[in-house]
């Protein structure tokens, strides 16, 4: 290999090669030398899982052979970023390295550092490339959709042809990618999980524009309907196997393609396109304010439930055994598929920060596990959302039996979960722990034996919750400290005449996110 002859494309969550600003970019300049990189220090945090770890495999598997039909390989190498780089460069020296901007957890953008102050010191360009409608080093939120608008409205950049890229082989030998326990994760791979790759995604995202958004409006809140009336894309979106702009204009154009009659199906895809903005909107938060990940986004909620933490409420919530059906069988279900609908996540959230009054760290990094979809910014903007620290949201607090009556009134869902609640006659259906003991003989199902008892009491550990959260919320140091935060973060009215926008809304933006 002739020295700097040749450029790097290093794909991280960016899995396809359709769409791919940074390997048409590379190409372009000449010999190129695609990349990964299995890095055992993001895998070793408690943010990653093996579902994750998976589902990168799987589309790691489908991206090496959609670059063996361009005549170029995929180069799946293990180790720290900046030391793999450096011994690539020392065995080889390449000229630049092309990659999408990455807006992860704070082991990445230590890393991404670190890389950048060894690009320097060895006069390596780094060129990095929007993934999402993020701006980084952005000044003010003032007319950030416009960002997004100009992001969404380029053209795709269609698959490289055939022999038009030039590939080289890595200079460093391969070796098979480390086995989960090798990097320190449990083996559990929840059985029902979406598998990855590009073609999954695609399969998924036709499935949704051609037939499944009829049920997009009004079915997205019921874990029942939910599951096929969501989009379902959010994973193949976190990790880049589908591009954002692709997933936009080919709902805007299904939209424009529907009949008048449509109008449902036309509403459904007008929604969907809010959320795929407020995605973008989450996570420029945490592009802005890296610290979101680990410090409450208004100071003045330090110490709220930091040093209250309850070990025996945090087991129950995981363990699925809080006593409220509901939360426990969309904890089972998280745990069989890696996969909820937005309002039983929130739910969730909600039960662990005020009636369990669980700080939401810990709590985040156990739902980052849980989901395969896990996208930092999102949902570390949501962790504080539903937990009432931001400071400018108000709190949403959800009681788990009125949201089991609203959205699973004959209990299918819980009965789908928890087979012990099949058992259980209607009438107790919402508060089986109340179940005379009579009853309980009956039907076979004894609380405290087959069913968990509540943890807590719900009605009085929400009210003391609630009670020490807006007495927080009235001082009127807290009240000022407000305006600097939603300057930094808030979102702004939009313009409604452009044709990506005309259907978003900030109303109830806290909604509009976390998976779609």
């Amino acid at each position: 290999m002739q020295s700097m002859s040749y450029s790097i494309v290093w794909f991280k969550r960016d899995l396809r090669w359709h769409d791919h600003l940074a390997l048409h970019t590379a190409a372009s300049h000449g010999t190129v030398l695609c990349v990964y990189v299995i890095e055992p220090r993001i895998w070793a945090q408690a943010d990653a899982a093996n579902q994750h770890y998976q589902f990168v495999l799987e589309s790691l598997r489908e991206l090496y052979a959609g670059l063996r039909r361009l005549g170029g390989q995929l180069h799946v190498l293990t180790g720290e970023v900046p030391a793999v780089f450096a011994q690539l460069h020392a065995a080889s020296p390449f000229r630049a390295i092309y990659s999408h901007e990455e807006t992860g957890n704070a082991v990445s953008y230590q890393r991404d550092l670190a890389l950048g102050r060894w690009c320097q010191s060895q006069g390596v360009s780094w060129q990095e490339f929007a993934q999402f409608g993020v701006v980084r080093r952005l000044a003010s939120r003032n007319g950030w959709h416009t960002h997004w608008d100009a992001h969404v409205g380029q053209a795709c950049l269609p698959t490289p042809e055939l022999g038009a890229v030039s590939f080289v082989a890595s200079p460093l030998a391969q070796q098979l990618p480390p086995l989960p326990q090798e990097l320190g994760l449990t083996l559990f791979d929840p059985p029902q999980r979406q598998r990855g790759g590009r073609a999954a995604g695609l399969a998924v995202l036709e499935s949704f524009l051609s037939d499944r958004s009829n049920q997009y409006r009004g079915g997205i809140s019921s874990p029942l309907s939910a599951p096929t009336a969501c989009s379902r894309l959010s994973p193949y979106l976190a990790y880049g196997c589908l591009s954002l702009r692709e997933i936009v204009q080919a709902t805007l154009r299904q939209r424009t393609q529907l009949p008048l009659t449509a109008s449902r199906q036309k509403q459904g895809l007008s929604a969907f396109i809010s959320r795929l903005y407020w995605h973008c909107h989450f996570i420029q938060k945490l592009e802005s304010e890296p610290e979101i990940e680990y410090r409450n986004i208004h100071r003045a909620y330090d110490g709220l439930r930091e040093h209250d933490w309850n070990q025996a409420h945090f087991d129950a919530l995981t363990s699925a055994r809080t006593g409220w059906p509901l939360v426990d069988a969309c904890v089972v279900m998280l745990r069989e598929t890696g996969w909820l609908n937005f309002r039983m996540r929130a739910m969730l959230v909600s039960v662990a920060a005020y009636p369990l009054w669980l700080d939401w760290r810990p709590v985040g990094h156990w739902l980052a596990r849980q989901f395969l979809d896990y996208e930092p910014g999102i949902h570390w903007s949501q962790m504080q959302m539903q937990s009432g620290t931001t400071g400018i949201n108000v709190p949403r607090i959800y009681n788990p039996i009125k949201q089991a009556s609203d959205h699973d009134p004959h209990g299918r869902f819980v009965r789908h979960w928890l087979p012990a609640m099949r058992r259980v006659p209607d009438s107790w259906l919402f508060e089986p722990w109340r179940m005379p003991p009579e009853v309980q003989a009956n039907c076979g199902v004894i609380v405290g034996k087959d069913i968990p008892s509540p943890v807590v009491d719900l009605e009085q550990a929400t009210r003391a919750a609630k009670a020490r959260l807006f007495a927080l919320r009235e001082q009127a140091a807290v009240k000022s400290a407000k305006a600097p935060i939603i300057e930094k973060h808030g979102s702004r009215r939009r313009d409604h005449t452009r044709s990506t926008s005309k259907q978003i809304s900030a109303k109830n933006s806290s909604q509009l996110s976390w998976e779609f």
